[in-house]
């Protein structure tokens, strides 16, 4: 029997902070996780998934949604400081009329 990679990164402590970091960024941005699905182009129940640490063997290019939808890049997702992340305009906007309908 070999060894499960994905079963070991929950408990991993990169991968508790990962999850911790992609959930306070959504948060600091007053997002819902599926607004910010929307904004990103991750599948909502997948990154609901992710956040609850049920999905973790997930891919750079979807990593690289998830920063993406922030302007930042995925070395500043995975740095040790918190990113100076923006959502752009036309996301932010969207977020505000949804909120005021």
């Amino acid at each position: 029997m070999g060894i499960r990679y994905a079963e070991n990164v929950p408990k991993s402590i990169t991968g508790k902070l990962l999850i911790a970091r992609m959930r306070e960024l959504r948060k600091r941005h007053s997002l819902t996780q599926e607004r910010f699905s929307e904004i990103s182009g991750v599948a909502y129940k997948y990154y609901q998934l992710i956040e609850i640490g049920r999905r973790v063997d997930f891919r750079l290019s979807t990593l690289g949604k998830i920063a993406g939808a922030y302007g930042i890049g995925v070395h500043e997702l995975l740095a040790p400081n918190f990113p100076k992340a923006r959502l752009p305009k036309s996301a932010v906007r969207k977020s505000k009329s949804k909120r005021a309908a």
